[in-house]
């Protein structure tokens, strides 16, 4: 994967990398990145010589048939682990276990702190139970990352990709060593969370916006539902205007 997937992205799409030397040549650590695409998952593993891990839903490596099958060979291909996102705490607890196997290995580990992409390409406040709790227990360095124009390339609900350059800067290594022991306080989490998000932010240039992306993507939501049904409202009105127009038209002629 690292050959035809990756080779094929640099040479399609030719991304520029800032701070590669930042990314440890051995050893653990965690890569926090902004989410803009579904092809960022593609594109930091394609700059790096180290293989990175992230996570991702249970149902791409479950679907029946030879499709399903497909999906799920590419998909360990590239380093996905597959997330059973059921039970009481979900994805949180799953990525959490999943961050620290792959950290345990000496290996790399890529996370996206905002928890999902961002519905408008500005940065959004990073939930405290993942990454964090994944640092602290395992005490591994984390990696800010900046992913750049990634959502121009393949927005939402886009198949065929655009051609055109992204950017990944890549920052330096944050040591949270201070906090250890300190996995389950939640102000700790929080602060942690925080300073990460900056450094991401001073990495991507983005407007942050202080609340999580998902809230965001159900305000957006239904906001067009809303739109939708205002739009089928003023329809049915227009409609029974043109309907009681046309009645005492008739009724006129009639007369």
């Amino acid at each position: 994967m690292k050959v035809s997937v990756g080779g094929t992205l640099k040479l399609v799409f030719r991304p520029w990398v800032e701070g590669l030397e930042n990314v440890p040549a051995e050893g653990p650590a965690i890569l926090a990145s902004n989410h803009l695409s579904f092809s960022d998952s593609f594109f930091l593993p394609a700059v790096l010589d180290r293989k990175v891990t992230f996570i991702a839903k249970a149902e791409y490596f479950t679907t029946p048939g030879v499709k399903g099958r497909l999906t799920a060979a590419f998909f360990k291909g590239v380093g996905q682990l597959p997330v059973d996102r059921s039970g009481a705490r979900g994805a949180g607890e799953a990525a959490i276990r999943s961050g620290l196997e792959v950290l345990e290995r000496g290996e790399l580990f890529g996370i996206y702190p905002e928890g999902t992409r961002s519905p408008d390409g500005r940065l959004y406040r990073g939930k405290p139970g993942g990454l964090a709790r994944v640092a602290l227990a395992s005490g591994a360095p984390v990696i800010p990352v900046a992913m750049i124009d990634t959502e121009k390339i393949q927005p939402p609900g886009k198949v065929v990709p655009k051609v055109m350059r992204p950017g990944i800067r890549i920052g330096k290594p944050l040591d949270f060593s201070r906090y250890q022991g300190m996995d389950h306080d939640r102000f700790v989490l929080r602060a942690v969370t925080d300073e990460v998000m900056y450094e991401i932010m001073k990495l991507s240039g983005q407007e942050y916006v202080d609340m999580y992306a998902t809230a965001a993507k159900r305000r957006l939501a239904e906001a067009s539902k809303a739109g939708k049904e205002a739009e089928k409202a003023a329809k049915a009105a227009l409609a029974q205007a043109q309907k009681e127009r046309a009645e005492k038209e008739k009724k006129a002629e009639q007369q």
